[in-house]
């Protein structure tokens, strides 16, 4: 039983606090942690790939973070001057790193609510709410797996005639991907006018409709949500006492770091790092019964 196994409810409770937390926090400390918590996260979830992409938002961090120092000039700390006599600024180095960072571990979530949450859930959750925003939702999220496939399906097609994406000259190539692409276009459009028409026709768009669920909030989710909620209490206590935000400008400012402030790490750390525990402590408990067997 992974995170994915929990309600949906309290898929969507943990995955909003933590995205808007990784939106809203400037702190350092909680910055890093946030970063460092879907990291771990996304790699558990997508593996070799998950890491990869993870890996490569690093170097785009630096880069941002240098480009956003050179044509943004605040702060009093003067690192350097460039050739048009601008100032390049430790305050605006250290914002713009900390904007980039705080953009990667929201990539990095999203990369694991798209692995948790599936049609299914979308559908379960948006479905009474908004059947038209539940509709869409969930089609979207099917659809992306499928035009993958579909892309490597016409690619193959398009080979065996001599206009995949990687024959021909550099003209060629550019001229066979427009073609994939445009093909790609085509079959998206007439697969969601068909998807559409298909949960039409079954009454997804009536007032009132039931849909078929397999979820039911049990005692499991209920330990699981009371413990998420008193560490959000914590962190709404940090929020409060001023322990979440940092200034950049003029100079680099925040709360002193306290004994309370090392509670309020920890408990956002292990805020966040609760659906990975719940997944290695599922893993060692299957190891464990198939052992017993």
């Amino acid at each position: 039983m992974g995170f994915e196994r929990c309600h949906p409810a309290v898929n969507l409770i943990f995955f909003c606090a933590v995205v808007a937390a990784a939106v809203v926090f400037t702190q350092p400390v909680y910055v890093a942690l946030a970063y460092v918590c879907a990291f771990i996260y996304s790699v558990k979830r997508g593996g070799k790939k998950a890491l990869i992409f993870d890996l490569v938002l690093i170097p785009l961090i630096v880069i941002f973070a240098y480009y956003y120092s050179i044509y943004t000039h605040f702060g009093v700390t003067v690192i350097s001057i460039n050739f048009i006599g601008n100032r390049m600024t430790l305050e605006s180095l250290l914002f713009g790193f900390t904007i980039g960072v705080r953009a990667a571990a929201v990539l990095m979530w999203f990369s694991c609510i798209h692995s948790v949450f599936s049609a299914d859930k979308v559908v379960y959750l948006f479905g009474r709410v908004s059947p038209r925003l539940s509709l869409f939702l969930s089609i979207l999220l099917r659809m992306v797996p499928r035009i993958k496939k579909e892309a490597a399906r016409i690619d193959t097609a398009q080979k065996g005639i001599g206009r995949g994406h990687s024959q021909g000259n550099i003209f060629m190539k550019i001229r066979n991907c427009v073609r994939i692409f445009s093909m790609m276009i085509t079959w998206t459009i007439e697969a969601l006018a068909t998807a559409s028409e298909s949960m039409r026709s079954r009454g997804s768009m009536l007032r009132g409709r039931k849909a078929f669920s397999i979820y039911r909030f049990d005692n499991r989710d209920r330990s699981f949500v009371v413990a998420m909620f008193a560490l959000i209490t914590v962190t709404v206590m940090a929020i409060m006492l001023k322990q979440t935000r940092a200034l950049y400008s003029p100079r680099i400012s925040m709360s002193p770091v306290t004994t309370l402030s090392y509670l309020f790490y920890l408990c956002y750390a292990v805020f966040c790092l609760m659906p990975f525990a719940l997944e290695l402590w599922t893993e060692y408990m299957f190891r464990r019964a198939r052992k017993t067997v």
